[in-house]
């Protein structure tokens, strides 16, 4: 087991997205450091998040991003960026209301004015450590730019195709527009590394959320495209998703494209050990999102319009893993285990040690056998009162019909605490070595507070709290409960 998950642990899940920010455009300043002060204060050591990468100015879906390296620039703190000189308080006045790309230009001039050398080596050796990424990433959202946001694979056939010539007519063109592009990730990840120095400070571990599968609008694929199963014309011949289940009774038909695992064994994954080493940058803990599909992925056909026609597939998942921890060493990696289960999908989790999900609310719909009741936890895994895609405890509760919440609370010993206090205890108080519990359970929020609701496309991913929810009394509250369970 890597030393990471020795040490019983809780936290809290919630995205970036899901702080206040305030007047400071952009939480990766003083709001991401007053959560972590909220953590170390209620005895929490951990700050679980989705992911953080780039996604479309239309989309909020954290999970459709345009790169799985590329920060999402709408964190960033623009305070921090005047308080360095690099942007000045009238350009900061003005912009801040405008797209953040006015403020990353305007902060490049002064970078280049008013920057240390220190600053600048900085810098230099950020685009030397990220190059394997960072030009067709940048390429691409330029590229992006000038095509008006139309998909690559309607881009003229050139540039879709990445032709090295074409390639290098347009970087000569945009030259500026391209340093943009490649300065926002410097200050992206600067900012991210100041924060995650804060939290361990704070002996705060930052958990991240890497998803199985990519956009297909994304540089990943268009720089990739070798790699994935399309077409001459740039379009899937099989889409990504799972088959009916708790969620749908129609699956679900996620639509990106699926990989060519030939391509990506040919060169021992680089892309794929590329990938967790810019996670593993940002990130202690990074859970690898729907696992199942590292052992097989249920394929959808790219003409059906649901997931009922998919079929399973393996996947060289064990290979993979294994090039992963030779590189790496111990992998601090969750297994989103969650939904249909296989024994050959079990077996590569428990074969590579790793912590697999318990779902506090998926245990009362059964019998006392069902592995998500307390007592059927095991010791290496990571519990849960809820996920992104669950309703918050308080509005599941009160969701299920009565006979159900009398299970409930016979189970829990009919507690005297009202809901969802009783089942924020009973993660905490599992045999779990770490225990997240969502920013939404703690506040004792309903259920139209929801981050996500899966197979739907309507306001989600928008949730934000106000710290004036936070009771006077709820950190220290939280900081027993955290000691009488022994996770501070």
């Amino acid at each position: 087991m890597p030393r990471t998950f020795t040490q019983r642990r809780s936290g809290v899940l919630l995205h970036p997205s899901s702080l206040p920010d305030g007047e400071q455009r952009g939480v990766l300043g003083d709001e991401a450091v007053r959560f972590l002060d909220f953590l170390a204060g209620a005895g929490f050591g951990t700050w679980q998040m989705l992911p953080v990468n780039a996604i479309e100015h239309h989309c909020g879906s954290p999970y459709q991003a345009t790169s799985v390296h590329a920060g999402n620039v709408r964190f960033l703190c623009l305070k921090d960026l005047v308080s360095r000189g690099w942007l000045d308080e009238v350009s900061y006045e003005k912009r801040r209301n405008l797209p953040i790309g006015d403020c990353i230009s305007a902060t490049r001039q002064g970078f280049q004015r008013a920057a240390s050398e220190g600053d600048r080596r900085d810098y230099q050796d950020f685009l030397n450590r990220h190059d394997d990424w960072l030009e067709d990433y940048a390429l691409y959202a330029v590229i992006k730019d000038v095509e008006e946001q139309r998909p690559w694979w309607l881009w003229p056939a050139a540039l879709a195709r990445g032709e090295s010539a074409t390639l290098e007519e347009f970087g000569a063109l945009h030259h500026g527009a391209i340093e943009d592009y490649r300065f926002e990730q410097y200050l992206f990840f600067r900012q991210w590394e100041n924060l995650r120095r804060k939290a361990r400070e704070r002996n705060i571990l930052l958990f991240g959320d890497m998803p199985l599968f990519v956009a297909h609008d994304s540089v990943d694929v268009w720089a990739n495209q070798q790699c994935f199963q399309l077409d001459e014309h740039g379009q899937s011949t099989v889409v990504a998703g799972v088959p009916p289940d708790y969620f749908s009774a129609t699956g679900q038909r996620w639509g990106n494209p699926i990989y060519n695992w030939e391509c990506m064994r040919a060169d021992g994954f680089r892309w794929w050990l590329s990938r967790l080493r810019t996670h593993l940058e940002h990130f202690d803990i990074v859970r690898l999102d729907h696992f199942r599909g590292i052992a097989s992925y249920w394929e959808i056909p790219a003409h059906c319009a649901t997931a009922v026609g998919g079929r399973w597939v393996d996947a060289p998942g064990r290979e993979l893993l294994a090039a992963m921890a030779r590189e790496f060493g111990d992998l601090p990696l969750v297994a989103e285990d969650l939904g249909t289960a296989s024994p050959e999908m079990l077996k590569l989790r428990d074969d590579f040690e790793l912590p697999g999900m318990m779902v506090l609310q998926f245990a009362f719909d059964s019998d006392a056998k069902n592995p998500y009741l307390p007592h059927n936890h095991v010791r290496n895994s990571v519990v849960y009162t809820g996920t992104h895609d669950n309703n918050t405890s308080l509005g599941w509760f009160y969701g299920l019909n009565e006979e159900r919440q009398k299970r409930v609370l016979e189970y829990l010993l009919y507690p005297q605490d009202v809901m969802p206090w009783p089942l924020l205890q009973a993660a905490l108080g599992s045999v779990a070595h770490t225990a997240i519990l969502p920013m939404q359970d703690l506040l004792g929020l309903d259920g139209s507070h929801r981050m996500n609701t899966p197979g739907t496309t309507v306001n989600n991913w928008l949730w934000k709290f106000d710290w004036e929810w936070i009771s006077p009394d709820l950190v220290g509250r939280l900081n027993h409960l955290n000691r009488l369970y022994g996770r501070c």
